[in-house]
């Protein structure tokens, strides 16, 4: 079976910095006719997505307002890996200001791309056992966050009835699963 081939890259430009991503055209040829193509593309930090389990076999989730949804959703916490650190260590971080839950350790259960047609960065999604509360939640001042504790066993149900429809949390939550976690 043959692939289709690559595209040759003729030059990239930045056209916008939107503070948690810029976008950039990359001026392509196709590989079939030769033409001249542009492609834009979405280039930000790598996320990272933690699903925290707290001793009595909850997720430690949260509401939040989405402006791209114009809507509350409910997710796990997650965010941009800030420049030189690592994504277990955001992972931990991000649990902690999103929640007030911390946890000894995350523990890399999968990574993805986003959307491979727009963004050029990954998301690392750990899971963090033993989660507890240790104080309050701590949003910088353009985040507010809910905590809710959901039990494992509610976790299908409410995917399934679109009350977590965040793709990278539903993701995250199936990486979690493939694990044993919601068994």
């Amino acid at each position: 079976m043959s692939r289709p081939k690559p595209w040759e890259v003729l030059e990239t430009e930045a056209l916008q910095d939107c503070a948690v991503f810029s976008v950039s055209r990359a001026w392509t040829r196709s590989p079939h006719s030769g033409e001249r193509v542009p492609f834009y593309r979405l280039e930000s930090s790598d996320w990272v997505n933690v699903v925290p389990v707290t001793a009595e076999g909850e997720i430690v989730m949260v509401h939040q307002w989405r402006h791209g949804a114009q809507a509350l959703t409910l997710e796990i916490p997650g965010g941009l890996v800030d420049p030189g650190e690592a994504p277990e260590d955001a992972a931990l971080r991000e649990l902690l200001e999103e929640t007030g839950y911390r946890s000894e350790r995350a523990v890399p259960i999968g990574e993805l791309n986003p959307n491979p047609a727009l963004f050029t960065n990954r998301v690392y999604t750990y899971v963090a056992p033993d989660a507890r509360r240790v104080g309050p939640v701590s949003n910088s001042g353009h985040e507010e966050t809910k905590v809710e504790l959901v039990p494992m066993g509610q976790v299908r149900d409410r995917l399934r009835r679109g009350e977590i429809d965040h793709a990278l949390v539903a993701a995250a939550l199936y990486w979690w699963e493939l694990q044993g976690g919601l068994e």
